[in-house]
């Protein structure tokens, strides 16, 4: 008779090597979130690569139409407020004092969740073109045609949703101003001009 021995220790030590990959992952995604343009350079890379194994293999073609696709609702997503402001909740100033309050825009995905999202999609995708249940035949030419309508299409509303409730989801940072922090007379604050 054989003896089933459950080795505890086993799952622990599993348990404990997951949660460990989860934190040392999550401690880069942390550091990386002030460092925009390699992040995204990264995503680039990637992104590449997985259009060169497209046309090396000349294969997966609806995988790279589902990634299209995907990437096309999470810019929708990036670009859209958080709150809708068609909704008949709170809405945008109509009137000119009304709109003199700085409301900052804020966004349905933030650039980090987007970045994030477009790089695991990506990465998703290059891990299925090592598949051959991936490689349905599809005519390339009707994909990509039915791809730039489906784009043209939604950036056209989405510009026209922003047009018609006066908003732009792209900051330039802060504003900054001409003598901030210079003394214009004897009782101002910030720093005097003689120094």
């Amino acid at each position: 008779m054989e003896e089933e021995s459950d080795d505890p220790s086993g799952s622990q030590s599993f348990d404990h090597q997951s949660a460990q990959f989860k934190r040392m992952t999550q401690y880069w995604l942390d550091k990386s979130t002030i460092h925009v343009i390699p992040r995204w350079c990264l995503f680039l890379f990637f992104l590449l690569l997985f259009f060169l194994r497209i046309y090396l293999v000349q294969a997966y073609f609806i995988v790279a139409y589902g990634l299209g696709i995907f990437l096309l609702n999470n810019f929708i997503a990036f670009l859209s407020p958080l709150e809708d402001p068609s909704d008949n909740g709170p809405s945008l100033p109509s009137t000119e004092n009304e709109g003199k309050e700085y409301r900052p825009f804020t966004r349905r995905l933030p650039e980090f969740k987007f970045w994030m999202a477009c790089t695991r999609g990506t990465i998703t995708s290059i891990f299925m073109t090592f598949f051959s249940v991936f490689d349905i035949p599809v005519f390339w030419p009707i994909l990509l045609m039915y791809f730039f309508v489906l784009f043209f299409m939604t950036m056209k509303r989405q510009i026209m949703h922003m047009y018609k409730h006066k908003y732009v989801p792209i900051s330039w940072g802060k504003s900054k101003y001409k003598d901030a922090g210079v003394e214009n007379n004897m009782y101002g604050g910030g720093m005097s001009k003689s120094r």
